[in-house]
């Protein structure tokens, strides 16, 4: 097998053992001596692929966004793409529920929002050829900040609307300006 591999494997079993810590435990209280005792392996090991765990979560959160938008720059639109990332919420319901509460310095909100935005502007430049002016940042900076926050406010409040209507309404949400240039990027349907 090669390094890679047995990285990740390690990396997912730590996201498993903090998965099964959250059942019984709130984030805040959970220590990394327990999810390396609930993983089978040592303090030691926890700290050769992550700097605490919050670094944890956001690595097993950003394995999220990597797999529900892989496929977006395939053709793919971000209606699919979120539908995608909240199905994977929805299934994950419990980890996510807990993991937003977190209002810790290196918090899930905050992750969420820089990889969001990050994509976004990846896919923008890839599909336009040059960055975005100020205004269009602004607007998209904008609009990340309120995906996440209604991302965050659908798991807290249980999780009432199915994950495709709150994909469509984040996608109604994209500010006029910046909806012409998802469509003109093909990021959105016409």
């Amino acid at each position: 097998m090669n390094q890679g591999g047995k990285h990740e494997q390690i990396e997912l079993r730590l996201a498993e053992s903090i998965k099964r810590c959250m059942k019984t435990t709130t984030v805040e209280k959970i220590t990394v001596q327990q999810i390396a005792e609930v993983c089978g392996t040592t303090r030691q090991t926890f700290y050769r692929y992550f700097q605490d765990k919050y670094d944890l979560i956001n690595w097993y959160f950003e394995q999220l966004l990597l797999e529900s938008f892989a496929h977006m720059g395939e053709g793919k639109t971000v209606n699919e793409g979120l539908v995608k990332k909240f199905v994977f919420i929805k299934q994950e319901r419990e980890f996510f529920t807990k993991a937003f509460k977190m209002d810790e310095q290196n918090c899930l909100k905050e992750y969420d929002y820089q990889l969001i935005l990050q994509f976004y502007t990846e896919r923008i430049k890839e599909k336009t050829g040059k960055a975005l002016d100020t205004d269009m940042q602004f607007l998209l900076e904008m609009y990340c900040q309120g995906s996440v926050y209604m991302t965050i406010k659908w798991v807290l409040e249980g999780m009432k609307a199915s994950p495709e209507e709150l994909a469509k309404r984040l996608v109604d949400a994209i500010p006029d300006k910046l909806g012409q240039l998802f469509k003109t990027s093909k990021l959105i349907e016409t």
